[in-house]
């Protein structure tokens, strides 16, 4: 953790790092004791080299922290990381979990998991839970020497315990301050399995014996964490995604785990992580998306008492919708819950506009037809149209221009938030241009087409066109 906080400081875009190895002695912390946690503070951007991006600055210290074998950085916002550990237990936006009964082929399974994820393209950050090969310092009690000389397990491990992980002997009190003394061997004691063979066990008769006349003293290789989710054994594939949306990505993890991975028998996978909540908004839009739009439809035939008119405002979303997703493409945001919640603002706000053109066009024929006192021809009903578009020429234009300048100033805001706000704001701004020609241009051609087909037709040899 050391060597690695001076690698991230000696970057030029870092102003100061901070690493925390282990995790709190408390059941509410999700971290495991072997995660290195650090937190990165960046110079401000106008600080940073010319042309340097926060995906570069990313893509530059994996390739430096990685020199250390089996060390993988993933980058996630503090909140955010600690978010996901807690709802998903995954400390990434990805994770495939791996469910068995024996760690072994678990963890070697997740290793071929692991050389998949990695060939696709987005990937970042992707490592397996290691849960083999921690050495263990074993102790193992020789029942059959103990009892030559009068000694119970518990006796020995005892003197293990307190030299191995100390005991509080007594406690010392400086003023209002009570510090507790503890007692165990020295580190280089308790690191040298000779040494430790030599720890001396009294015996009920007085006599003191070695450690090692009792007992077998060796180092192992064992489990380093044991993690069970629904009864079974867990092992996961973490993973972070760049440059690309979270669905797909996934969509195609799934595709060639399921082609390339063939899973032992009892072995079942399930895709966990900030993917988890993708799914769960994915899903709850599936049934809002649709419901506003219908919601939407019925309060325009409730509005115009008309179906084809309805059908005719509601024109509007496919036009809104074009720009929001050229402005989406380049700006290069990717589909996110974000960017649906504002294509749903988008769509409430262009189809108002496009029932209040309606509505202008409506009472300029209705004032021209009473002021005539008759039907209109097709002429005075084009000449009609015309004077209620320009009527509303100018409150569109007013509504789309404060709606452009209130919007964008979050694009090249780099204050705490922004991030979240642009993806918001990139479809609203592209579907409020683009429903700026539709509301001006096509919703009136389409006013006069559905109009003239309700003139009464022209009688023969009369010629009704207004001079």
């Amino acid at each position: 953790m050391s060597w690695q906080d001076k690698v991230i400081a000696a970057h030029p875009e870092v102003t100061s790092v901070a690493g925390k190895l282990g995790r709190a002695e408390t059941a509410t912390d999700p971290a495991p004791v072997e995660m290195i946690e650090t937190t990165i503070l960046l110079k401000p951007p106008s600080q940073w080299r010319a042309g340097v991006t926060k995906d570069q600055i990313i893509s530059e210290l994996t390739d430096r922290l990685t020199q250390v074998p089996g060390y993988v950085p993933g980058f996630l916002q503090p909140i955010e990381n600690r978010v996901l550990m807690t709802s998903t237990g995954i400390r990434a936006q990805v994770g495939v979990k791996l469910f068995g009964n024996d760690l072994d082929a678990l963890q070697a399974k997740a290793f071929e998991i692991e050389k998949v994820i990695n060939l696709i393209p987005g990937a970042t950050g992707v490592a397996p839970s290691r849960v083999q090969g921690k050495p263990y310092l074993e102790i193992v009690a020789r029942r059959d020497l103990m009892a030559r000389y009068g000694l119970r397990v518990a006796d020995v491990f005892q003197y293990v315990e307190t030299g191995l992980g100390g005991s509080v002997a007594t406690t010392t009190i400086k003023g209002r301050e009570r510090w507790p003394i503890q007692v165990r061997l020295d580190r280089a004691d308790r690191d040298d399995l000779e040494k430790l063979g030599d720890l001396l066990i009294p015996t009920p008769s007085g006599p003191l014996v070695p450690l090692r006349q009792i007992a077998d003293i060796k180092r192992v290789i064992g489990p380093s964490e044991i993690q069970s989710e629904n009864g079974r054994l867990r092992v996961f594939v973490q993973a972070n995604v760049q440059g690309r949306d979270l669905g797909g990505f996934v969509d195609e993890i799934k595709e060639r785990v399921t082609r390339v991975v063939k899973l032992g028998a009892g072995m079942t996978l399930e895709y966990s992580g900030q993917y988890e909540h993708q799914l769960r908004a994915r899903q709850t839009l599936a049934y809002v998306f649709p419901a506003v739009i219908l919601i939407i439809f019925i309060l325009l035939v409730m509005t115009f008492r008309s179906v084809p008119e309805a059908a005719h405002v509601i024109l509007a979303v496919p036009f809104a919708l074009t720009g929001g997703v050229i402005l989406q493409a380049i700006l290069g945001f990717n589909f996110s819950v974000a960017v649906w919640v504002g294509y749903i603002a988008l769509f409430g706000t262009a189809i108002q506009t496009g029932v209040v053109m309606v509505v202008y066009l409506e009472e300029s024929v209705v004032a021209l037809r009473s002021q005539l006192g008759r039907e209109l021809t097709r002429t005075e009903l084009i000449e009609a149209i015309k004077a209620g578009a320009r009527l509303r020429l100018r409150p569109k234009v007013m509504t789309v221009a404060t709606t452009v300048a209130s919007l964008l100033p979050i694009f090249w805001s780099t204050r705490t938030g922004a991030e979240v706000m642009q993806p918001i704001a990139a479809p609203v701004i592209g579907g409020m241009l683009s429903s700026l020609v539709h509301i001006l241009v096509v919703t009136p051609v389409i006013f006069a087409w559905l109009h003239e087909r309700k003139l009464a037709p022209t009688p023969a040899g009369k010629n009704l066109t207004a001079q």
